[in-house]
């Protein structure tokens, strides 16, 4: 099994809340506003289980690629980035932390409340496969392009004067 395999076996059942946190806010992360298409970015090596599966469609996004959902899915389809929202894993340092996704703020109650509400199991697998993922040279870059996109939109958001 690999590491990406492994992460999201971790995050398969456990989400922010115990239990499904889309029955409070309506799901608002498995819906996009209308005239909008919204997804999420695959991990690397990803886009090879949504090949077969009807009603997932796959963009490019720059050096990455973006996954359309159909609006439901089957919990064990749900890419890994739908699997850690609103949290990312981060580097700091020598370890890794989850943290709250900057992309996150618009759409997830959860994320303008902070990680103080989230289940603790859940913040820790999202840690663990962050940690798992760094031991993988493309996870690894990935998850660094990631870190920088999180500085930029920090940077904006405290520029904007909402941080």
């Amino acid at each position: 099994m690999t590491e990406l395999e492994k992460a999201r076996k971790m995050l398969e059942k456990l989400t922010p809340l115990k239990g499904d946190c889309g029955k409070y806010c309506g799901a608002r992360c498995c819906s996009s506003l209308e005239g909008e298409e919204t997804g999420m970015l695959l991990f690397p090596g990803e886009e090879d289980l949504y090949e077969d599966l009807e009603g997932w469609r796959i963009l490019p996004a720059g050096e990455d690629l973006l996954i359309i959902c159909p609006g439901t899915c089957d919990r064990k389809d749900r890419p890994l980035a739908c699997r850690m929202f609103p949290l990312l894993p981060i580097r700091k340092g020598e370890e890794t932390v989850a943290r709250i996704d900057e992309r996150s703020r618009t759409v997830c109650p959860l994320a303008r409340q902070g990680k103080k509400g989230m289940d603790p199991a859940f913040a820790e697998a999202v840690r663990q496969a962050g940690e798992m993922l760094w031991e993988v040279p493309e996870q690894r870059d990935f998850l660094q392009r990631l870190a920088r996109e999180q500085e930029e939109l920090k940077a904006l958001r405290s520029l904007l004067g909402k941080a």
